[in-house]
């Protein structure tokens, strides 16, 4: 049996932080050696807290956040990262997650991910040219040569082909993008057939797993949409990812249902 693979303790939010961090202190022309003097700890220990592998402490930021003239930036977002009920600050960058994953798995039981959108399927949900020009920005990160192209596996409820969103000609358009992208080589999408008892109801989600193995999931709801890295959060995830993939189509068969589907908005 294979050894079971163990997640990364790095996770993804100190990741952020510790980028802030950075680009606050390159910013002011100061090394690393500068802030380890300054708080008295060791130019190791500084440069684990800016690659995400150790959290800082209060009086730490503190006197980084003087010394870089942050202005209470750098404090504010520690606030954030260690307030509780928030496993993921506010401030997180989900688009960064997404461009930095090795591989994205996402569920949709409603609409085509974004990822996966043309332009006039995506006007039904972005009120603004801005808006839609950074999601269609956002799909080259499975088309990019370098670096390596992300792999995305999108599981689709068979529902979202016949939900009609604007008009035919825009869910002809849409199948026909969505077929064309399930043959690129990083690119799976499987139609799951949610009969009998449903899976998946608690909402979209899609997980990101990063180079270093360590995971992060952003999940939509009613509100906003939420981004956590928190270890019993992804293990419920990964239980709903397990049973909709073991209803899930396989590649080819999920083709044929979206020519199928392309036909009726002919």
């Amino acid at each position: 049996m294979a050894a079971r693979r163990q997640r990364s303790k790095v996770a993804p939010a100190l990741v952020a932080f510790g980028r802030q961090m950075r680009q606050r202190r390159e910013a002011k022309g100061l090394k690393q050696q500068t802030i380890a003097h300054l708080t008295q700890v060791s130019p190791a220990q500084v440069s684990r807290i800016e690659s995400g592998k150790k959290r800082a402490t209060r009086t730490f930021v503190e006197i980084v956040d003087d010394c870089v003239e942050a202005g209470g930036s750098l404090i504010s977002l520690w606030e954030d990262l260690n307030r509780d009920g928030h496993p993921i600050p506010l401030w997180f960058d989900w688009p960064k997650v997404e461009s930095d994953a090795a591989e994205l798995i996402s569920w949709e039981h409603t609409i085509v991910p974004g990822l996966l959108q043309t332009v006039a399927y995506s006007r039904a949900f972005l009120d603004t040219d801005e808006a839609r020009e950074a999601r269609i920005a956002r799909q080259s990160v499975l088309t990019r040569e370098s670096p390596a192209p992300v792999v995305l596996v999108a599981l689709l409820s068979e529902a979202v082909l016949h939900h009609k969103v604007g008009s035919s000609e825009v869910m002809r358009e849409q199948l026909a993008h969505l077929l064309a992208m399930s043959e690129l080589p990083n690119v799976t999408v499987q139609i799951v057939r949610n009969n009998g008892r449903p899976a998946g109801t608690g909402g979209a989600f899609v997980v990101a797993t990063m180079e270093d193995r360590s995971e992060v999931s952003y999940l939509e709801t009613t509100v906003r949409g939420v981004t956590t890295d928190d270890p019993a959060d992804l293990a419920a995830l990964s239980d709903v990812l397990r049973e909709l993939r073991a209803r899930a189509l396989t590649e080819d068969m999920s083709r044929d249902v979206m020519r199928e589907a392309l036909e009726k908005w002919t």
